[in-house]
């Protein structure tokens, strides 16, 4: 059975830093491309980063640009997503998913975390 589990979500104050953890089990994520996404209560769900399946390339969304980076460690098959400057706009519920094919679009993507929440609040 395939679990991502995410975890280092919490409260920051704006312009500080995060970094979202995304530890997979059933599945090697050496083999798959990871995407994180993001939701905002009555937002549609939103591309942040991606990266493929072998680090070798890298998809940015939008709200991310320069701010936010993305890495995995194989050895640990864990993805992280680095978030720095956070700002307000930035609260939201974030997912993992892992796909075969890195994309920016959420229905690519056949496993799914749970979620952790990113407040960011003074």
């Amino acid at each position: 059975q395939v679990q991502l589990v995410e975890s280092g979500g919490g409260l920051v104050e704006p312009g500080g830093s995060l970094r979202l953890s995304c530890t997979a089990s059933g599945l090697t994520i050496s083999n798959y491309a990871m995407g994180w996404f993001r939701q905002a209560p009555g937002a549609e769900r939103e591309f942040v980063r991606g990266i493929s399946w072998n680090g070798g390339v890298t998809y940015e969304g939008d709200s991310a640009k320069g701010r936010f980076s993305v890495s995995k460690d194989n050895t640990k098959n864990t993805g992280y997503l680095q978030m720095n400057n956070l700002k307000p706009d930035d609260t939201a519920t974030y997912y993992c998913a892992a796909s075969k094919y890195l994309d920016m679009s959420a229905h690519t993507y056949e496993y799914w975390g749970q979620g952790v929440q990113v407040t960011v609040s003074s």
